[in-house]
């Protein structure tokens, strides 16, 4: 409770130091761009805007559109990913030529795909769902085969021992001794995923979630808006973090004797 105190507390000093600054002009024209902190748009303003289009409805959904396209983007990549890194991992042919190209891969941002995407999608959802899969999905296949490979051999060698083989061995053992491994790649898939989103929507159009709303504001230049926007950002990425994937890991640590914590 105390840390959520603090944390709520700085963000409203920040806040008013914004409004400060912007209602007593302390940084002038040319000193500073009057787009940056505009007079008229200082921290109660973004404010009050934001609770308007929480009001409206207006960001609400948006919201609603992206974090759908987050989930089936997301849920897609995972399924993708886990059975590539497998693959992967089980067969040394796979390991050297689909490992090696998924690899390379990893080394392009999600979003150089775009132009391709709306070559191939057109501009619209297709073309942000496809970069949001392609990246996430590369993510998830090179954590997991990761993930296979270092389970400790000697718990192979003792399950082996013991009678386990096969598909039995991989699901009783190494995918077990892995999911610790496994969910802190799953944390970082999300955070591309979400970021992916936001980026085919901004540049390729997403109809109505925010990365569309957000280049309206550029192009109208409502810095109100995007403040706006940028907060609902940033409140979903972290509540999906905190109260997602920290406890999911602070769960498995636990269970797996890791942390106790």
């Amino acid at each position: 409770m105390i840390t959520h105190l603090r944390r709520i507390a700085f963000i409203l000093i920040l806040i008013i130091i914004w409004e400060v600054i912007s209602k007593l002009q302390l940084f002038p024209a040319f000193m500073w761009p009057p787009l940056f902190i505009p007079n008229e748009q200082g921290g109660v303003t973004i404010l009050k805007t934001f609770i308007d289009g929480i009001v409206s409805g207006q960001l609400l959904e948006a919201t609603g559109a992206s974090l759908l396209r987050l989930v089936i983007g997301f849920v897609i990549a995972v399924a993708i990913g886990l059975l590539l890194g497998f693959l992967i991992y089980k067969f040394k042919i796979v390991d050297d030529t689909l490992g090696f190209f998924v690899a390379s891969l990893q080394a392009i941002p999600n979003i150089v795909w775009l132009p391709l995407a709306i070559l191939w999608f057109g501009l619209g959802v297709g073309s942000v769902l496809f970069i949001v899969i392609l990246g996430a999905a590369i993510s998830v296949t090179i954590t997991s085969s990761a993930a296979f490979k270092g389970v400790n051999p000697l718990l192979i060698r003792v399950a082996k021992t013991m009678g386990s083989s096969g598909w039995h061995l991989f699901r009783t053992v190494i995918f077990k001794a892995s999911v610790p491994q496994l969910i802190a790649g799953l944390r970082i898939a999300w955070a591309l995923t979400w970021r992916a989103v936001l980026a085919g929507e901004l540049l390729g159009g997403g109809g109505d979630g925010l990365g569309t709303l957000l280049d309206l504001g550029r192009s109208i230049q409502a810095m109100d808006l995007i403040f706006s926007i940028m907060i609902i950002i940033g409140i979903i990425g972290s509540l999906i973090d905190n109260f997602v994937f920290v406890r999911l890991e602070k769960f498995v640590f636990r269970k797996w004797g890791i942390s106790t914590t």
